[in-house]
């Protein structure tokens, strides 16, 4: 049995290939069918309620068909708050956490971040603020104030360890912007 060659003659290059050899032929295109417009209609409306058939628009109309739309349009108020729960609880997809810096200014560390916290500060606060933060905190959970309370001397050793956090970091940027 012999074998077909596997050779292509395409490089990619348009005046490189054979005459007639074009692969891609001409995409239809369907037009919005709001009257004079030339833009693509690639967005349906139904053209009734609970009809089948569609209208498709361009994105410009498709807006100025649904600007006056109104989804709970002669629902009471408990029948519209039922149905509002319902269609939250179809979302099954929500964007994902790491397309965004979430917290912050994207200047510090997710350690930083959690460190702030068990700070009880927020994401942009200073160093006078982390040690006036630190300062109270030790006072308020120290083991020699509140002997024998176990609750108390983790909130110790997690404020600690959460200042070490930021003085290290603060210490790195220092020689970083020092250098």
């Amino acid at each position: 049995m012999a074998r077909r060659p596997t050779r292509n003659d395409d490089w990619g290059f348009p005046r490189w290939r054979p005459y007639g050899s074009s692969t891609t032929a001409a995409a239809n295109v369907r037009l919005c069918d709001r009257e004079g417009c030339t833009e693509a209609g690639d967005r349906p409306a139904p053209k009734a309620p609970n009809s089948p058939e569609r209208w498709y628009f361009c994105e410009t109309h498709a807006g100025e068909y649904n600007k006056q739309w109104d989804y709970f349009r002669g629902l009471t108020a408990e029948e519209a708050a039922a149905r509002e729960q319902a269609a939250e609880g179809e979302k099954r997809y929500r964007r994902a956490d790491h397309w965004a810096w979430g917290e912050g200014d994207g200047s510090r560390s997710r350690g930083e971040l959690d460190a702030l916290k068990v700070l009880e500060l927020e994401s942009d606060a200073d160093d006078a603020a982390v040690k006036a933060a630190h300062r109270r905190l030790v006072k308020l959970h120290h083991p020699d104030r509140n002997a024998g309370d176990a609750e108390a001397a983790a909130k110790f050793q997690a404020v600690q360890a959460a200042y070490e956090v930021l003085n290290r970091a603060a210490e790195r940027r220092a020689a970083v912007g020092g250098a």
